[in-house]
């Protein structure tokens, strides 16, 4: 395991990565490039060296290389979803777009091809970390900590769905931001590229169809499907929209 510790100029409280990746090298150096970028960072070449540093403590954003010795980091991912909704970035050296839906599927908040350049990757961890790190609610009415939206709520500080019965679901990062987006902008068409920009701070690539991934996995939190979606639906050859109204709570 490697730590590398953050300059002088690092804020007081920088983020924590935990990088998984079969390869010493690239753990080493992205130790020592995100170490001099202010994050603390702590590397793993596999699952089980990974499940010993989420005991001694937690992250704030995981880095985990697709192809692993043992579990490989569909499985990691699968297995971290079942009891944390840290962020996820996905790195693998396939080109299968395939591989790509299957880790936003299970819940990886960004994928990024290797070899990729390391200036690429903290670009990617910082949008990342803006989306999913909680920030004090602002005192507005269209900021207000709890909002209702057909027979759901949102708790905007703990990041929680509630259902009619109260029952609270965590959202993970991703699903969070994509929910907030639909909230600021009920009513209101959004194409692709919007959805993707406002929630990765980036334009899509091109033919880049995740965005729809993220809104099939968004629907499936609130009960529905792609073909009866009464809250989300999509518009052909446009986009999606938001149809319920949006109330404040006090």
């Amino acid at each position: 395991m490697t730590s590398a510790t953050p300059t002088s100029s690092a804020p007081t409280k920088p983020a924590t990565l935990f990088v998984v990746d079969d390869d010493p090298e690239i753990c080493e150096l992205l130790a020592d490039y995100l170490g001099r970028h202010g994050y603390k960072v702590f590397t793993a070449q596999d699952a089980n060296a990974l499940r010993a540093l989420m005991h001694n403590g937690a992250a704030d954003l995981l880095i985990v290389d697709l192809m692993l010795p043992g579990d490989d980091g569909f499985s990691i991912c699968r297995e971290v979803r079942k009891h944390s909704d840290v962020p996820i970035i996905m790195l693998t050296a396939s080109a299968d777009e395939t591989d790509r839906i299957l880790g936003l599927e299970l819940g990886a908040d960004d994928y990024l091809g290797k070899p990729f350049n390391p200036r690429e990757l903290l670009a990617r961890i910082k949008a990342v970390l803006r989306r999913t790190r909680p920030v004090a609610p602002t005192p507005s009415a269209g900021q207000a900590r709890c909002v209702r939206f057909g027979d759901w709520q949102l708790d905007r500080m703990t990041r929680e769905l509630i259902d009619r019965q109260g029952e609270r679901t965590a959202l993970s990062g991703a699903d969070f931001q994509l929910l907030q987006v639909f909230l600021e902008r009920p009513a209101t068409v959004l194409t692709r590229d919007d959805l993707y920009a406002l929630t990765r701070g980036r334009d899509a690539p091109p033919l880049d169809r995740s965005i729809d991934v993220h809104v099939c996995r968004l629907r499936q939190r609130l009960g529905e499907d792609a073909q009866h979606s009464q809250l989300i639906r999509t518009v052909r050859g446009a986009g999606y929209i938001l149809t319920a109204r949006v109330d404040a709570l006090t």
